[in-house]
């Protein structure tokens, strides 16, 4: 069965993060990725890079938020 969910690139952020294609849901809204105690947040662009997954959104590193403690 094809994997029909939304998915995106990211662009932009720590390095070390573990996946630079992720679902989307809902398609277009701000993607927010737990990492190392915090969240790394991106936003949609304009842009698509084509990827061995097809043509695929980018989303560009924004902000960082740290979880108490």
């Amino acid at each position: 069965m094809a994997d029909t969910a939304a998915k995106a690139v990211l662009e932009g952020g720590p390095e070390e993060l573990p996946e630079r294609i992720v679902p989307v849901d809902p398609p277009g809204a701000e993607l927010k990725i737990p990492f190392r105690n915090g969240y790394e947040h991106f936003r949609a662009t304009s842009r698509q890079q084509h990827t061995a997954e097809g043509a695929l959104p980018v989303y560009e590193w924004w902000e960082r938020t740290e979880l108490p403690g």
